[in-house]
């Protein structure tokens, strides 16, 4: 590896780092980083998984740290998340991909809007109506985790802004909260690439500094400056989605 693809990977798992920490996503940026250095994709998606599983804690410690993670939902929602992901990774053998991608496609606009559209918190402290917290968090944690489990690009985005538009978070509490399914998820799939063979350790580790920096520094600004700060980041992850769905599944 060059020096010049070496700072080039360094740079960009940080940016994916950073963005991940906010709104999710940075696997839209690091994943095609790797491709273009070379590697078969099959490494390259289990290496960008890797780095960003130990990335992840960066920001993940930060939130827990500074009480930003609304633990109850945690509680109430892994086990429908996890059943959801198992679900969603078995009903993509039924149902094509790029149909699914272009549905998503044609709803990211609506997602953009609603992001846009100022909301008042009335949850109280953790965001959300106790009373409704049975009923909703089940839903959307099932949700999120089967469309990761099936298609997978953005699902950290689309937790945070169901938790933030449908359980009544804040958009500060909503990236915190999703950061322990995400955490979960990470780890699950990590460990299949591990066990498979696909994923180059040293080059996963070297990247994994610079998205360790990245979730950190993310968190940071996130904690410091509020719901302004993850708005306009979650409005930039899902035009990147928007851009990578649109090169996959409408130019090509």
């Amino acid at each position: 590896m060059t020096a010049a693809i070496a700072i080039f990977l360094l740079s960009t798992s940080f940016v994916a780092g950073f963005l991940d920490s906010i709104a999710g996503g940075g696997g839209l940026l690091l994943l095609p980083a790797l491709l273009f250095s070379g590697l078969p994709p099959q490494i390259a998606l289990g290496t960008n998984k890797f780095a960003a599983t130990i990335g992840l804690f960066g920001s993940f410690i930060n939130f827990v740290i500074n009480k930003k993670v609304m633990w109850e939902i945690v509680k109430r929602g892994i086990v429908f998340s996890l059943l959801g992901g198992f679900l969603g990774s078995r009903s993509i053998l039924l149902f094509s991909n790029e149909a699914v991608g272009k549905i998503i496609l044609f709803f990211l606009p609506l997602a953009l809007l609603a992001t846009l559209i100022p909301r008042e918190n009335k949850g109280g402290e953790a965001g959300a109506p106790p009373g409704m917290l049975p009923v909703k968090i089940p839903v959307i944690c099932f949700a999120a985790g089967f469309y990761d489990g099936f298609f997978g690009p953005g699902s950290s985005s689309f937790l945070i802004l169901a938790l933030n538009l449908f359980a009544g978070l804040d958009l500060v509490n909503a990236s915190a909260t999703a950061k322990p399914f995400t955490v979960i998820s990470c780890i699950t799939s990590s460990m299949v690439f591990l066990w498979n063979g696909k994923v180059l350790i040293s080059l996963g580790l070297f990247l994994a500094m610079a998205n360790i920096a990245g979730n950190y520094a993310g968190s940071k600004l996130v904690i410091r400056k509020g719901t302004t700060v993850v708005r306009t980041w979650l409005v930039a992850s899902l035009v990147i989605l928007f851009v990578f769905l649109s090169l996959k599944y409408v130019v090509s």
